[in-house]
This record gives structure tokens, sequence and C-alpha cells, in this order.
């Protein structure tokens, strides 16, 4: 029988209590595990986000309390993909994605694998009037030093650029921070 003192499970629910003031905004999620070949983070809610991300690696997304929805751009368009407490949801590498949590104290597992060295993570904005691409950036995000370093610089530059927030394609302007037009989130 195998049995090693380091080895053992911990009581998900409790730490999912003790860790509530991680899962709420502005921040919502917390690393769980990262050690091997696989990164699981939980995210709670509510969030709302309205940047798609571009991951270079498959996402596996566990629902695990209340619901969620995964809008996907692919093609011109925006989707959505409901994600429903209980159900789990395999998205492949690079499919442009924003998770939208809405309600207060739902709780997600996303599972992922570790970036290797030279691996660039997608950050695009996509226009409320016509869904055409605003803009992108691409970073290299190696651990989570560059999440907490990197990403703020990304979303900043893009928050603080008319520029950057017009659209080429119809000249909307992008509200970067602001909430989402009504109906962006419908669960």
């Amino acid at each position: 029988m195998f049995n090693h003192p380091t080895l053992k499970p911990f009581n998900f629910k409790k730490w999912c209590e003790d860790n509530a003031d991680q899962l709420r905004p502005p921040v919502g999620n917390k690393l769980l595990h990262k050690e091997g070949d696989m990164i699981v983070m939980v995210v709670g809610g509510p969030n709302t986000r309205v940047d798609f991300h571009d991951d270079p690696v498959e996402e596996w997304f566990f629902q695990q309390k209340g619901d969620m929805m995964l809008k996907i751009a692919d093609g011109g368009k925006i989707y959505d993909v409901p994600v429903r407490e209980g159900e789990v949801f395999m998205l492949p590498p690079h499919v442009r994605h924003a998770p939208q949590r809405p309600q207060e104290g739902s709780i997600g597992i996303v599972v992922e694998a570790p970036r290797q060295p030279g691996m660039k993570e997608g950050f695009e904005w996509y226009c409320f009037n016509c869904e055409g691409l605003v803009h992108r950036a691409e970073v290299e995000l190696s651990g989570a030093e560059g999440i907490v370093t990197e990403l703020p610089k990304v979303y900043e530059a893009f928050h603080n650029s008319i520029e950057a927030r017009t659209c080429p394609a119809c000249g909307a302007v992008h509200p970067g921070r602001g909430k989402p037009p009504e109906g962006w989130v419908n669960l």
C-alpha cells in the first residue's frame, strides 16, 4: 500500500472558505497547485472580462459552483458557450476566449500546462459594436511572476490609449475598463 506522508488530499470546500477573500474582485483567482506538469487555479465570481485570452496551451474548466459563460471569438463573430454548475469543458490552445462568472460566490477550477520558455500569450479586445478586432498585445508570461508584473502593463497600455481602443473597422471606441454593454453576459 502506498503511504507517503507529504501526499494527501485536503478539503476543497474548506480551502474555498479559507481563501474566499481572494476569490472575489479585483483579483478573483488563486493558484491551488503549480507543481509538476500542470497549473491548477481556482477562479471566483463575480468577474466579467472584456478582453479575450489567446492561450498557447489547452485549458480545462470545471465549474464547481454557479454558472460560467465562456465567450469565444472566432471568424469575426463572438459566441457564447455556457458552462453550467457541475460541468467541465476542454478548450483547445489558441481559441480566443473571455470567461464570464457574473454570479457572486461562483467558483471554477482551471487546469492548464505551465508555459515553456518563449511561449507567448495573446490578449485581444473586440468591438462591442461590430465584433471586429480592436487591439492585440502579446507577452511572454513565464510563471506567476510574469502574470503579476507583465499582464498589468498590457492592460494599462490598452486602457490608456484611445488609439488602441478605437476599432479600425467601424471607429467605435472600446470602453477599456468600463462595464461591458447590457447583454454582454447572458447566463
